[in-house]
């Protein structure tokens, strides 16, 4: 339970049709299972210890009666586990008969809640048999763990139009348990899925999902088992049709939370009757799927949608800045580098759509000190393939004179010796485009943003930076997409060379023709960087909390200790370069992460990083 994780379950027992002993034998067996695997949250299906499909047995008062004897004998059989569950049987209450989810935890019943919309259309006459559930709802809440929160519904209550797990999420509940009985049509699986999805996107909630399968009576419906756990939005663990199995995953509360805590279209929570519990914080295992690539599709279908997306997006924000300023050309900065390369196809793009011509996009290659030739006629095949306009600024006599001009010495290689090339090419830019009319466009991508790792005033500043929202790691995915999407032989070429070039900024001499300075060698691995910059900003999460995650996504690829300094660097260089990004360039948000400081992110330029980088000592 440490970082906000709570392990959760969803199964279905083997059943017999009102046979409640033999039922109570099997959810026995689900629940020790269930706790074997440290899970803390366990969901049963709907009338499980009698059966969904008795009907008008449920009656009889044998059944109801031996339900509730059942129903003890769990509960004393299941006392020395520190698993809480929720199972579904008929209850008496107020002289009706409920259809009802009792919620257990060490020998005793927290809490007992009924199903609000009872279904009576089609293959359903649930009201035959039963009355509906109207006392207030209520919501169970951890001391230990106030973020462990969790309110039930019942089957038909998630179908209908006002579900109350609406109810329960304003009352504080950031896991909905569903017990459910959902008979299997064709195509009623995936209606399924999207509802529960849906639903835990709605709510910003966990949602638990478990479904009636073997041993329902096949009279007339047949009952698939199809349990879901979903988590805003996303389906994290789902069992296939027909197999009864148990699934287990982690829901992260504290993310809950602060998706709460940030949208301010989320309620307040309101009163609500509440039941406490105690339940000791624990570690808790990872299992749940982490992408080491939070940025980036990890199918190959959605990574492509994803590409044609953002591409659409880049190029039809630079499309309306075109034709608000009028524009007569678009001056870029071309290196033959990742970022020149996107900003290049982005410009090109967009021009495409204005219906103006290519040869209107002036490409500007500014050889100096560092350029070497690989990266120079990447980029000049580039721009052939593309068809837009080249030209080709040598700054290397202007950088020179330049230092002559304020005493500098060209063999001391420091910070003024990089960033005065960075500053002149950043200046011819911007003078071409005063000549041509033009908007000079900018490369800089969101990852060198988050890291400061631009030349202030230099390619810091630009007319309009398409790049600004694309992390570094997505960056490459998009030109790859590009490239393999390309049946121009002559921009393959080039376009695949540009991603097997090391990241960049060639501002020192080269060594035998070669690059020498090595982007992450200076500052990190991007990969890292980026993951990072996801759980920092878009959750913001703990540095502890970060560590955790990327050591479990990452550390087949990077050691623990390589890990931490990275993340320690990027807490130094993100708090240490905000100002560069209080005044960046207008640039489109393409993703949930931004950094613009007109839009998702406002930073003093002079906050103290200490409490960060204490945590991360403590590592």
């Amino acid at each position: 339970m440490n970082h906000g994780f709570i392990k959760v379950a969803a199964d279905t027992p083997e059943i017999r049709v009102a046979d409640p002993i033999y039922n109570a034998d099997s959810i026995i067996s689900c629940v020790k299972k269930a706790a074997e695997k440290k899970v803390k949250l366990l969901v049963l299906p709907e009338l499980c210890l009698t059966g969904y499909t008795c009907g008008d047995l449920f009656g009889q008062r044998t059944l109801i009666e031996s339900a509730s004897r059942q129903l003890e004998r769990i509960k004393t059989e299941t006392r020395e586990l520190d698993i809480i569950f929720a199972l579904g049987l008929p209850i008496i209450k107020g002289g009706k008969l409920i259809n009802a989810a009792a919620v257990i935890y060490k020998g005793e019943t927290l809490g007992i809640t009924g199903k609000r919309n009872l279904p009576n259309y089609n293959e359903f006459y649930e009201k035959r048999n039963f009355a509906e559930y109207t006392a207030p709802p209520v919501v169970f809440k951890c001391r230990q763990m106030p973020e462990f929160t969790f309110g039930v519904e019942i089957c038909e209550d998630l179908w209908v139009a006002e579900p109350p797990s609406a109810a329960l999420a304003r009352g504080g509940a950031e896991i909905i348990l569903n017990l459910s009985a959902s008979n299997e049509m064709v195509g009623k699986s995936d209606y399924r899925r999207n509802l529960v999805a849906g639903q835990s996107g709605r709510l910003l909630c966990g949602y638990i999902y478990a479904s009636a399968g073997e041993g329902e009576s096949s009279t007339d419906l047949v009952f698939s088992g199809h349990s879901i756990i979903a988590e805003n939005g996303t389906v994290l663990r789902e069992t296939k049709l027909f197999e009864n199995e148990l699934i287990a995953t982690e829901i992260d509360l504290y993310r809950i939370a602060y998706e709460r805590q940030k949208n301010t279209v989320f309620p307040p929570y309101e009163d609500i009757e509440t039941i406490y519990f105690d339940m000791e914080p624990e570690e808790t295992e990872l299992t749940r799927y982490i992408s080491g690539t939070p940025f980036v599709p990890t199918d190959e279908e959605g990574k492509n949608r994803r590409c044609e997306e953002i591409l659409l997006m880049q190029s039809s924000g630079l499309k309306k800045r075109i034709a608000h300023t009028g524009a007569e050309s678009l001056v870029i900065g071309i290196s033959g580098g990742l970022d020149s390369c996107l900003a290049l196809l982005v410009s090109v793009k967009a021009i495409d759509l204005s219906g103006r011509s290519r040869k209107d996009i002036i490409a500007v290659t500014m050889p100096c000190f560092g350029t070497t030739e690989r990266t120079r006629n990447n980029a000049v095949a580039l721009c052939a393939a593309l068809g837009v306009t080249l030209r080709e600024v040598n700054i290397s006599e202007s950088v020179l004179r330049h230092f002559e001009d304020i005493g500098h010495d060209p063999d001391n290689r420091n910070v003024v010796y990089e960033n005065a090339q960075a500053r002149e090419r950043t200046l011819v830019l911007m003078d071409i485009a005063n000549e041509t009319g033009g908007l000079v466009v900018g490369t800089g991508d969101l990852s060198e943003l988050a890291l400061g790792w631009a030349t202030y005033n230099g390619d810091h500043i630009s007319m309009y930076g398409v790049n600004a929202g694309i992390p570094k790691t997505l960056v490459r995915h998009i030109v790859r997409f590009f490239a393999d999407s390309s049946e121009n032989p002559e921009l393959k070429r080039p376009l695949y060379d540009i991603l097997d070039t090391p990241v960049s900024p060639e501002l020192l001499p080269a060594e035998d023709g070669k690059i020498s300075q090595i982007t992450e060698d200076l500052v990190g691995p991007y990969e890292l960087h980026d993951f990072f910059l996801y759980y920092a900003v878009r959750w913001g999460f703990s540095p502890k909390k970060i560590y955790r995650l990327a050591v479990y996504a990452l550390s087949s690829k990077y050691e623990k200790a390589l890990i931490l300094k990275w993340l320690k660097n990027f807490y130094r260089r993100f708090f240490a370069q905000q100002f560069k990004r209080s005044c960046l360039p207008d640039g489109p948000k393409v993703g949930s992460v931004t950094l613009s400081p007109r839009g998702d992110w406002r930073m003093p330029s002079d906050a103290c990083r200490d409490a960060w980088m204490r945590e991360l000592e403590e590592i």
